[in-house]
């Protein structure tokens, strides 16, 4: 919420201000034929004037703003905009603009008829996941004889060529293609499966009109491509040995491990059911709710958003500047874009906020002391160092309050 709040100093406290920051600062300054001091009121004015202004006014404005805290006890959340309507030696007027946390007028939060999606593994989900599996683990073997097949690991040499003429970025030796990954252009994988070890072919293949690259887009092309070496993959058997080497001592059949993936998969399908549900809910909700949130809050949300993008890819090893020139976009672009993400999290938040305020919800010393312990035992550490590491007693227990207005909003309460 903005607030714009007036002030205009009254003639005796600017010309005091005035006078107090002329004292300050001829105590400090050395005019020739004068002790230090003792120089005239004009003759400092007439070369520091413009400062003195400066001080006087920042010293009433600083004044100023500690009353609208203090006694009109307005909380702003973001720095205020000062405003310097008037200002000469004879008047002083500023305006100052306050951003407070948004009123929220809650709409319907309870029962809103949102079900969560229910969840199924199937059996091509289960094959899938352990097939990719298989092939993560799988030992390249050379094949000494036989020609490229599907699934096979080419080592080629290949060269393009547009009318006759090697174009730019389409040569590689000793190129590792995977046949069937579609990492070249269509037909450039089928045209290799077939040929031996050694074999040299010339593959006449068309260009998509999308392909991005202007002088390539549509055109036709010959890619002269040589087999240096053919591999293949040799799946892990499903066996009490491949078991252990993912860690899962506790495994020991074909049909133990798919049902571990099963698990595993429905697992994850519940978390992301779950989190669809949650979302869907703070959807519903926020568009039945009231809440103005002023432009600057977003903004300062996608700010803070971005910085804590940038600590994450220094704590990485990844400087700002290096990821903006090689995502090719600037700071302000990814502000720009955050934007969106950063109404949904404030508007989420303070429906949460208003929705403990309603429901009058608390946390007992009890409760906390009940979840520090919970989180000291399943990560082994002391009740000190969880406490520490999630920022206090207090976060944890405004953390434990957003779960409860949570449950409510799913019906749990």
């Amino acid at each position: 919420m903005k607030k714009v709040i007036n002030y205009v100093a009254n003639k005796k406290e600017w010309e005091e201000a005035q006078t107090k920051e002329f004292n300050k600062l001829n105590k400090k300054v050395k005019f020739d034929g004068f002790r230090l001091g003792k120089a005239p009121r004009a003759m400092v004015e007439k070369k520091y004037g413009a400062d003195i202004l400066i001080d006087a006014a920042n010293s009433l404005i600083d004044k100023e703003y500690r009353r609208i805290l203090f006694e009109d006890k307005i909380i702003p959340i973001l720095d205020p905009k000062i405003e310097l309507v008037k200002s000469s030696k004879e008047e002083l007027e500023v305006n100052f603009t306050l951003i407070t946390e948004p009123e929220v007028k809650l709409g319907k939060y309870k029962d809103l008829g949102i079900k969560k999606d229910a969840v199924k593994v199937t059996k091509e989900e289960i094959k899938d996941r352990i097939d990719a599996t298989l092939k993560e683990y799988a030992e390249l073997v050379i094949k000494d004889s036989g020609k490229v097949e599907k699934g096979d690991i080419a080592i080629i040499d290949y060269e393009g060529f547009k009318d006759g003429v090697a174009f730019d970025g389409g040569k590689g030796e000793n190129y590792s293609l995977e046949i069937g990954s579609n990492t070249f252009i269509p037909g450039f994988e089928d045209g290799i499966i077939g040929m031996q070890k050694d074999e040299e072919k010339d593959l006449k293949l068309t260009f998509p009109e999308d392909y991005g690259v202007d002088e390539l887009n549509g055109q036709e092309v010959v890619f002269k491509v040589k087999v240096n070496e053919i591999k293949r993959r040799e799946l892990p058997e499903l066996d009490k040995d491949f078991f252990d080497d993912l860690g899962l001592e506790d495994i020991n059949t074909k049909e133990e491990y798919e049902a571990k993936i099963k698990d595993d998969i429905k697992k994850e399908k519940e978390r992301k059911a779950e989190n669809d549900y949650v979302d869907k809910l703070f959807a519903k909700a926020v568009s039945n709710m009231e809440c103005e949130i002023d432009d600057e809050i977003v903004e300062a949300e996608a700010n803070e958003m971005y910085k804590n993008m940038i600590d994450r890819m220094q704590a990485q090893g990844i400087e700002e500047d290096l990821y903006l020139k090689y995502a090719d976009t600037t700071k302000e672009d990814i502000i720009s874009h955050l934007k969106e993400n950063a109404l949904k999290r404030l508007q989420n938040s303070y429906l949460l906020q208003a929705i403990i305020k309603e429901e009058k919800i608390e946390v007992s010393d009890k409760e906390l002391e009940e979840e520090v312990n919970g989180i000291a035992t399943e990560y082994n550490i002391t009740k000190e160092e969880v406490i520490k590491e999630l920022g206090g007693k207090e976060n944890i227990r405004y953390d434990l309050m957003i779960r409860k207005a949570i449950d409510i909003l799913k019906g749990n309460e």
